[in-house]
């Protein structure tokens, strides 16, 4: 599975080009006209009223993105409830829930005090943010109005972050922040099939603030949507933890060790690219599809690049580890990359959070 998304993501890039795969993208850019025409109209009809939209009685926060992949969803929500938390704000974070067993139901994944589903049941992503941010209440629902209300009842919140929440309009928000990858914005300007858009690129018109991501130095970046407020940040390998947990470590612990990298996220490639950057000496790499469940095909594919490689150390990434746990004794010494988001200048979002406070 993991080679079809690469070859998908080799072609929308323009990386492939026989004969065949340009056919095989320009039938998929005829499916993509309608797909985004059904968008399209989606939109206006919350824009005009005639699809309700619920609003929650306390402020919401989205984060979203409008391309399909990593574009630092999760780090940046990790950001803002860090920075919300740390003005003594009661944080609740709303979640899809995406790849769990209790996908569409609407659960309480933590209390901020407890972790109370599995990455099985909630998905990686919720249980990543409620293990990772001290103090964070999440709750998943495919309906986040409902999810919200739930919220209310039982954590009594004083702020909502919706989680990849741009295409979830049904939901009003009082602050829409639209992530876009620094290297390629919009991607190849196409929507799904022919393209990495969710939706059309106009859609970005909704966002309140643009923050750049995967962006060094932000020296020469444009603003992809002109009139709004523009934000650069960097994802920052920060060090590694063990995958059982520990302290922070520096990679510089590593020099002269055979170290193997092994991911299953959106963009795998740009970790192991972080990683050679961060200093890792990597002498193999494996890529698993995005939200990949961890079982005996991929343990026994992961041991058996272990070997072959002679790697004497493993190393995933935070959305990884979490399902990995239970395996520490098959996978032996693994560690954790730890990521952060680092803004050039965050003074931009840090005034916008003052008004919502």
């Amino acid at each position: 599975m993991a080679n079809y998304e690469q070859y998908f993501r080799d072609l929308v890039e323009g990386k492939r080009v026989k004969p065949q795969d340009r056919l095989l993208l320009g039938c998929l850019k005829g499916l993509s006209l309608p797909y985004s025409l059904a968008l399209r109209l989606r939109a206006f009809a919350y824009e005009t009223g005639l699809l309700r939209s619920r609003r929650l009685s306390r402020p919401v926060i989205s984060v979203g993105n409008l391309t399909v992949g990593g574009t630092g969803k999760t780090p940046m929500v990790a950001w803002l409830a860090r920075y919300l938390l740390g003005k003594g704000k009661r944080v609740v974070v709303l979640s899809r829930g995406y790849g769990g067993s209790a996908h569409g139901d609407v659960r309480m994944v933590s209390d901020g005090e407890r972790i109370l589903l599995s990455p099985n049941e909630a998905g990686d992503e919720p249980v990543l943010l409620a293990k990772t941010v001290p103090g964070l209440a999440v709750v998943i629902g495919a309906d986040r109005y409902r999810a919200g209300e739930y919220a209310l009842e039982t954590l009594k919140p004083d702020i909502f972050i919706l989680d990849d929440g741009f295409q979830h309009i049904r939901l009003q928000r009082d602050l829409n922040v639209l992530l876009v990858d620094s290297r390629r914005p919009f991607g190849n300007g196409f929507t799904l099939p022919a393209g990495l858009l969710r939706e059309p690129a106009a859609a970005a018109g909704r966002a309140d603030m643009v923050i750049a991501t995967r962006s060094q130095d932000g020296v020469g970046l444009v603003n992809p949507v002109p009139g709004k407020p523009f934000l650069t940040a960097a994802h920052t390998l920060e060090g590694m933890i063990p995958l059982e947990g520990g302290a922070l470590a520096p990679f510089s612990r590593l020099k002269g060790v055979r170290v193997m990298a092994f991911s299953g996220i959106a963009d795998p490639g740009c970790f192991f690219d972080d990683l050679e950057r961060a200093g890792v000496p990597l002498v193999a790499t494996l890529a698993f599809p995005d939200h990949s469940t961890y079982g005996d095909e991929e343990l026994a594919a992961i041991c058996r690049l272990r070997d072959t490689s002679q790697s004497a150390i493993l190393i995933t990434t935070g959305k990884d580890a979490i399902k990995l746990v239970q395996f520490k004794d098959q996978l032996g010494p693994c560690v954790v990359a730890s990521l952060r988001m680092c803004f050039a200048d965050a003074r931009p979002l840090e005034q916008a959070l003052e008004k919502l406070l």
